[in-house]
């Protein structure tokens, strides 16, 4: 008889159970990691309720946050004011601070390693930290005070939190999963930062200076050799620096019906009507000086309550800025016994930078002037240079450059009268080239008498000590007032205006003052009720002075004007559809000149024939869901080729830094040069081979649709496919997994360089305020990401959605708004 063995069940599912356990084992593994690095991740979250000690101040501070993270501080004294300000900031935004600091002063390389190396020779060689260490020195006493509160406001968060620092402090630099699990682990933090001082305030002033006011110096060195290559009559065409189109603040003659036809078909071989000028990834996250030339930028406007829905007036401002994680600006309100104002704050930099106090109002955007100026110094066999009293040593000054995991890097840098020898910044450049530069003069700080100004004379009392950036200050007060003022040092000049290197070894360019600030450009209550300014000319016709050889060109300003001269009373929410603004004229100018020559051409392709008809019904608008925009740009762009390549030589990919070719060419009016070509049409412009410029333009839009991204269907190709922005944390970005949730990254946009929207992939309007004098309370700011640095923040990213989609948020400033807006409640104690 057979028998039947059966093995037992228990041994049937013993590799199943394995297998169960196993996992149960990795899941718990994985869940108690994850949450071990969320409670890392955490742990530097600001504290925003109950009291918190701080050795420092002499009494009790109060901290309300609203809902949007914004704190407003009140405090019996001012000093006690500034350091909790510092305290405040460097609770969202210490490595911010810390990296805004080390980039100016060219520190970068220490902790991050060689990758940044170019960019700190060449802060160092620019001497900021120079310029800042002299800066400091100026001060005034009260205004020192200030400064040193806020310092040690910075300094008792440093000391109090250095074994909970955020992340990007334990991570620098992340080249790896093992990495960043090893840089996690460590406590305290790797790096850790060296006490905040005064200086290190001066040092984000002058790296803002620089992001604002150091271009021009590469302009010059431009045009010179333009210049040399295509001689005078052509070199004043291309640098141009007006337009009929001008909207100078101190100007109001211009009238819509004044305005010169816009189209023109006949050639013009005379005068154009122009007004000619005379002859690891954090490295590239931080923009080096060298490329970040002057660039289509700010917006502000101001309308009289005859404007306005409220009888009372409204003023906005659009600061355009390189994009950063976190965005630039730090919201605040600041309240002592002498002072109550709001509006948004430089991190590292005590005071309300733009804002509101409970009278006045203002906003601000670059002049673009021309404050930089090249000599070519000659020196002899000896390393001296000649001056017209002879022969002169230049100073020497020794730089050392730290390297994270490298030697040292030592450089001299030598300075004549006129300031550093820049020649090793200048690719391809062999002369000895020294910088003039009006922030070696000092910086200026009208911050504190600002935010303390009650009337107008108070206000521009404060603004004369704005020495640089030299900025457009548009101004408001609830007595119905509003007003203009230029600011800045400008340099007066023996001779010439800065727009192309001069010897330095004589006199005859020589810097003589500055232009006095009561011959600036200003005005008062003007007849017309409004006033603005976007970078683009502010001197009239015949000023006796030279502010800029090199204006944005006008197209944001006159559609600012065009749409405030509707007649229209306007709101809040109006002034907010206007910063939103994505209409262009160049762009819609253009598109009519396309659609013109291919239907004037007989041997244009199907393709652009269909491309004309896509063109034909645009209104102008750059919105990321059509198409035209990208025909019209693309085709825009071949013709910049096709006139600049015949002229000076093609720009091909492997090209040496410095050779010159036709993509040398960068003017912030070359838009108004195109303009003129194309509505008069001088033969001296057109190239070989093409009888007449339908033909030009007509291959200009062909050559654009051959480029491989083109889509079959034509149509196909939108906007905002081909224009985005693309906003990425340069530390925390690299993280696995969770890198893509650290910052808004890569989205479709709508605008462009041209339009009010001012935007590209790594800028735009770094803030959107529009301050309402008959309710302040009923005033409006949104900033880009959100007022806090530190990730898993709710504040850290909750106002992108308004910043992307066009929407904002009040900004609380009565007692009783705050308080109704109050979401937390901190106070700082004594220790």
């Amino acid at each position: 008889m057979s028998t039947t063995v059966t093995r037992p069940t228990v041994w049937r599912h013993q590799p199943l159970r394995n297998l169960c356990y196993t996992i149960l084992f990795l899941l718990t593994v994985l869940f108690v990691g994850l949450a071990w690095l969320y409670a890392i991740a955490r742990s530097p979250l600001p504290q925003l309720d109950g009291a918190a000690k701080a050795r420092g101040i002499s009494a009790d501070v109060h901290v309300l946050r609203d809902g949007l993270g914004v704190p407003t501080i009140e405090a019996a004294t001012n000093d006690d004011l500034f350091f909790a300000q510092g305290y405040i900031t460097a609770q969202d935004r210490l490595w911010q601070m810390d990296m805004l600091r080390r980039s100016a002063a060219g520190e970068l390389s220490e902790i991050v390693g060689p990758d940044t190396l170019e960019m700190d020779r060449e802060e160092r060689i620019l001497g900021l930290r120079v310029a800042a260490e002299a800066a400091v020195k100026t001060l005034s006493a009260r205004d020192h005070e200030y400064f040193e509160a806020y310092a040690r406001g910075v300094n008792a968060f440093l000391e109090s939190h250095r074994d909970r620092l955020s992340l990007e402090f334990r991570l620098m630099p992340v080249n790896s999963l093992r990495g960043a699990l090893r840089l996690l682990i460590q406590r305290p933090s790797e790096y850790q930062p060296r006490p905040w001082s005064v200086t290190d305030s001066f040092l984000i002033l002058a790296r803002m200076v620089q992001d604002l006011n150091h271009y021009s110096y590469a302009r010059a060195l431009e045009h010179e050799r333009i210049l040399a290559k295509l001689g005078l009559e052509l070199t004043v065409d291309l640098y141009v620096n007006s337009s009929w189109r001008d909207r100078p603040p101190t100007d109001l003659k211009r009238s819509m019906a004044e305005e010169p036809t816009a189209r023109s078909d006949s050639a013009d071989e005379g005068g154009e009507g122009e007004a000619a000028s005379e002859p690891n990834r954090l490295a590239p996250a931080i923009r080096s000086a060298e490329t970040g030339l002057f660039r289509s930028g700010s917006n502000n406007w101001v309308i009289s309550g005859e404007h306005t829905v409220t009888g009372k007036p409204l003023l906005s401002n659009d600061m355009h800025l390189d994009h950063q994680m976190p965005n630039l600006w730090f919201e605040a309100h600041l309240k002592s016994v002498t002072l109550d104002v709001a509006g948004v704050t430089l991190p590292g930099v005590p005071f309300i930078i733009v804002g509101h106090n409970q009278r006045i109002g203002w906003g601000l955007t670059s002049v673009g002037p021309t404050v930089e100026d090249d000599y070519i110094e000659e020196f002899n066999d000896h390393g001296q240079y000649k001056t017209p009293t002879g022969w002169r040593d230049p100073e020497r000054r020794q730089e050392v450059i730290h390297i994270k995991g490298k030697p040292d890097v030592t450089l001299e840098v030598l300075a004549t009268r006129h300031g550093p020898i820049i020649s090793d910044l200048i690719p391809g450049e062999t002369r000895k080239i020294a910088l003039r530069w009006t922030l070696h003069d000092g910086i200026g700080l009208p911050f504190f008498d600002a935010d303390s100004a009650a009337n107008w004379d108070e206000f521009r009392k404060a603004l004369s000590s704005f020495w640089v950036p030299a900025v457009n200050v548009v101004y408001a007060d609830v007595d119905g007032h509003i007003g203009y003022q230029a600011t800045g040092r400008i340099p007066i000049r023996a001779a010439g205006d800065g727009s192309l290197p001069v010897s330095g070894a004589d006199d005859a360019h020589e810097w003589k003052g500055y232009i006095p600030f009561d011959e600036m450009p200003r005005v008062y209550d003007p007849a017309t009720g409004i006033l603005a300014s976007a970078n683009g000319r502010i001197t009239p016709d015949k000023f006796k002075y030279s502010i800029s050889t090199e204006w944005e060109a006008p197209w944001r300003t006159d559609r600012i004007y065009r749409v405030l001269e509707s007649g229209k009373k306007f709101s809040p929410a109006d002034m907010l559809a206007l910063q939103m603004d994505v209409s262009s004229m160049l762009d819609h100018l253009c598109a009519d000149k396309f659609v013109y020559a291919v239907d004037h051409t007989t041997s244009a392709s199907a393709r652009a024939k269909r491309a004309a008809d896509i063109l034909r019904g645009w209104d102008g608008r750059m919105s990321a869901d059509s198409a035209a925009p990208t025909i019209e740009t693309k085709s825009r762009e071949e013709l910049m080729r096709l006139l600049l390549e015949p002229k000076l030589g093609p720009a091909p990919e492997e090209a040496a830094k410095g050779m010159l070719s036709w993509k040398s060419y960068r003017w912030s009016m070359s838009t108004v040069w195109l303009e003129t070509v194309l509505t008069k049409q001088p033969a001296r412009w057109l190239p070989l081979g093409y009888p007449d410029y339908e033909s030009l333009l007509t291959a200009a839009v062909e050559t654009a649709l051959k480029q491989p991204d083109v889509p079959v269907e034509v149509g196909e190709f939108k906007w905002g496919k081909n224009y985005v922005v693309d906003i990425e944390h340069p530390v925390l970005g690299q993280l696995p997994l969770i890198g893509r949730w650290t910052a808004p990254g890569r989205r479709p946009l709508s605008g462009s360089e041209l339009t009010v929207k001012a935007v590209g992939s790594d800028y735009g309007p770094s803030e959107r305020l529009t301050w309402n004098f008959a309710n302040f309370d009923e005033s409006t700011l949104n900033i880009v990401t959100g007022e806090s640095g530190i990730f898993l923040s709710p504040y850290y990213l909750d106002q992108w959605q308004a910043w992307y989609g066009g929407s904002t948020f009040p900004f609380p400033f009565s007692t009783q708004a705050v308080q109704h807006a109050k979401k937390h409640e901190m106070k700082l104690v004594p220790e």
